[in-house]
């Protein structure tokens, strides 16, 4: 079974993990932590031993996604721009790991059925940068203007979901923000697979923002053997309780243009005035129970 607070607050207390020369972190009382992974986006460019590029979807490349857009502010944040590419916008999606259906195969015979070798069709496997289980995961960002053509979001996917009936040993993709309209989030999705069983426990959809002062927001989950619990802003906002993964998952800060996908898809051209705009992070942190 599984518990969901749809625009509910509870009361929770929360305590500050404080890092050298950067804004605090927001996590749970109760709970003693350690800082086990992170990056502050310090610059002045993208720290490849933490980041890849997602550029291919469903075993092929994609037209959405690029490697390029990042800028850094100098002040201690990334900033994913949209781009454009041949006469349409793109945008960077980041991840600390990957997925095997991914990876577009690297030999062109296997795309048809003539040998046994199309069994082994899936790409090179790459050594993932950073896989993790259970803790707290939190990022601090502020999001895109033009949320009418363009989403972002933070979140966690298993290298393997769907590959079982039973998440638990597949994994799962866990959204702990995704950003579609001004002002408002969608957070706690959990998703056991992609095909007519996937699952949506804990999703939370159109939480409003409460305004900050600078813009920036906090976004954190705690991920336990129990199940997830989803934070924004220092406050809990939705939690789940089933189909909880036993395996590692890797992080992933992404951003996508509207129109790349569907069975007609149809992506967003770039006009006579190119819009610049961009999805802006302050830090990005994993911490563990000790």
């Amino acid at each position: 079974m599984f518990c969901f607070y749809k625009h509910q607050v509870r009361e929770l207390i929360m305590k500050e993990f404080k890092v050298d020369a950067h804004e605090p972190s927001l996590l749970p009382e109760g709970f003693d932590w350690k800082l086990v992974w992170s990056d502050e986006f310090d610059g002045p460019e993208l720290d490849r031993s933490k980041w890849d590029f997602r550029l291919n979807y469903w075993g092929h490349p994609f037209s959405g996604y690029t490697d390029q857009g990042i800028k850094f502010d100098g002040k201690s944040n990334i900033e994913l721009h949209r781009t454009e590419r041949d006469g349409y916008y793109v945008s960077p999606q980041l991840q600390t790991g990957s997925n095997s259906f991914d990876i577009p195969s690297d030999n062109p015979e296997d795309r048809a059925w003539k040998d046994e070798r199309v069994i082994w069709k899936l790409g090179k496997l790459s050594e993932a940068k950073f896989v993790h289980r259970f803790g707290y995961y939190e990022c601090r960002c502020k999001f895109q203007k033009h949320t009418e053509d363009m989403w972002s979001a933070f979140w966690l996917q298993s290298p393997s979901i769907g590959t079982s009936f039973d998440p638990t040993w597949c994994g799962i993709e866990s959204d702990i923000m995704e950003c579609f309209k001004e002002d408002y989030i969608t957070a706690g999705n959990i998703m056991g697979g992609y095909g007519s069983q996937m699952r949506h426990e804990g999703r939370i959809k159109d939480y409003k923002l409460k305004e900050t002062a600078d813009g920036f927001h906090r976004f954190g989950m705690h991920w336990s053997p129990n199940g997830y619990v989803f934070y924004c802003d220092g406050e809990e906002i939705s939690r789940a309780s089933e189909n909880v993964s036993f395996i590692p998952q890797f992080i992933l800060l992404t951003t996508e243009v509207k129109g790349h996908r569907g069975v007609n898809p149809e992506p967003r051209k770039v006009g006579d005035v190119f819009v610049d705009d961009a999805f802006i992070v302050d830090y990005v942190r994993v911490f563990d129970e000790v």
